[in-house]
């Protein structure tokens, strides 16, 4: 941060204004963008949305950095002021609560917390061939990449072990599963009734529970998840029930192109798993060049409301989350609770985006048609009336 103090002594400056006068405000634009890491220049111009009943007082504030004139227009008003050098532009928008936007996320800086717009809103905003959107699109990529690398990281810290404590031994598991391999797949079952030979691939398939099931009803199975140890689980249980199981060790977004030969009947994600992806898109165009024509997406995954929106004890619920949120947020790794108390000490702290429902079906209808979208409600009773699991049912259309 140091390379660039000549641009963050000022923007510090102008925010000290309005911090110490209670004013509600939003980095917009470049500044926004080169806050949270794309990749661009420190922008000359930095623009500033300000709550729109607070505007007179801010342009008062500013009297002794000289402004420009006020312009007021049908729906906004703006005026710029020069700190330091550089060129700033605050703006309203009339009838607008900066608070509530939903685009509007902190970002940490030098120990203070700045409100900026978004990627997710510019991604949108611009257009296609916007050196701006391929800047995000470049950050998003190595985002991703860095996010992988700590799941894959924490994901083989007695993995193993998590799922002996957790399952048992795989001769164990394997017995459960063939006893009633339909069981295991829970709700899934009304997607998954006609199984026999139909080529089916578990993203991000862990231990390989699921995927075993399937095999075990007749389809042919692979399963792609990062984590060797998950892998070294999975064949082990497969291999104890005597039935194949392909497993590759990957970044379910850096498979081979040999693998995206549009083959497969059916791509299944389960429970757990959007959170991983920084951006959905790149998860879409991999499914939709898995499926063969008329493949079908069957994803089932915890529903946004229940993680994150309310907070639910026994009878009492409590709205206590942002849904619109879509700030990348730390957790523990989620097989941690299965370890033994004596467990490596070793740090077990992942990044996840958690995303709207909205923002799903959206992302996977731009390259899929939907079919169905199921909500379950949660199965405890105190819970009954809240949304647990939804799943989302896509088709590969034929000239895809």
């Amino acid at each position: 941060m140091s390379a660039h103090a000549n641009w963050w002594h000022p923007l510090f400056q102008v925010l000290d204004i309005l911090d110490n006068a209670s004013i509600d405000y939003t980095i917009l634009e470049e500044a926004a963008l080169f806050i949270q890491g794309v990749p661009l220049s420190p922008p000359a111009h930095i623009t500033i949305s300000i709550q729109w009943d607070l505007f007179t007082r801010v342009y008062k504030l500013f009297q002794p950095l000289h402004p420009s004139r006020q312009i007021e227009q049908t729906l906004e008003a703006h005026f710029t002021v020069t700190c330091q050098q550089v060129l700033f532009e605050l703006r309203c928008s009339y009838n607008t609560v900066v608070m509530t936007d939903p685009d509007r996320l902190s970002v940490p800086v030098q120990q203070r917390s700045l409100p900026v717009r978004a990627l997710d809103y510019y991604l949108q905003a611009y257009s296609p061939d916007d050196p701006r959107q391929q800047a995000i699109k470049t950050h998003l990529r190595q985002l991703q990449r860095t996010n992988n690398q700590h799941n894959a990281s924490a994901w083989n810290q007695d993995t193993y072990n998590a799922w002996l404590h957790r399952h048992g031994t795989p001769q164990e598991a394997a017995q459960r599963l063939l006893q009633s391999p339909l069981r295991r797949l829970g709700t899934l079952r009304r997607y998954l009734d006609q199984l026999v030979g139909k080529k089916v691939i578990n993203l991000l398939g862990s231990h390989g529970g699921r995927a075993i099931a399937m095999a075990l009803l007749g389809a042919d199975v692979t399963v792609v998840d990062i984590a060797p140890e998950n892998a070294l689980y999975a064949q082990e249980v497969a291999q104890a029930a005597s039935i194949p199981l392909r497993y590759l060790v990957s970044d379910v977004l850096q498979l081979p192109e040999s693998e995206r030969d549009r083959s497969y009947d059916i791509v299944l994600m389960e429970m757990g798993i959007l959170h991983y992806f920084i951006d959905l898109a790149p998860l879409v165009t991999l499914v939709a060049q898995l499926l063969r024509p008329q493949g079908q997406l069957i994803l089932q995954d915890f529903h946004p409301v229940s993680t994150k929106l309310i907070t639910s004890r026994g009878k009492k619920h409590r709205v206590d989350g942002n849904y619109f949120d879509k700030t990348l947020i730390t957790t523990d790794v989620a097989f941690s609770k299965h370890l033994q108390e004596e467990a490596s000490d070793t740090p077990t702290v992942v990044y996840q985006r958690r995303w709207t429902l909205g923002e799903i079906v959206t992302a996977f209808a731009a390259e899929l048609t939907i079919r169905r979208l199921d909500e379950e409600p949660n199965s405890k009773l105190d819970d009954i009336g809240l949304p647990k699991i939804f799943t989302l049912i896509a088709e590969k259309g034929v000239s895809v």
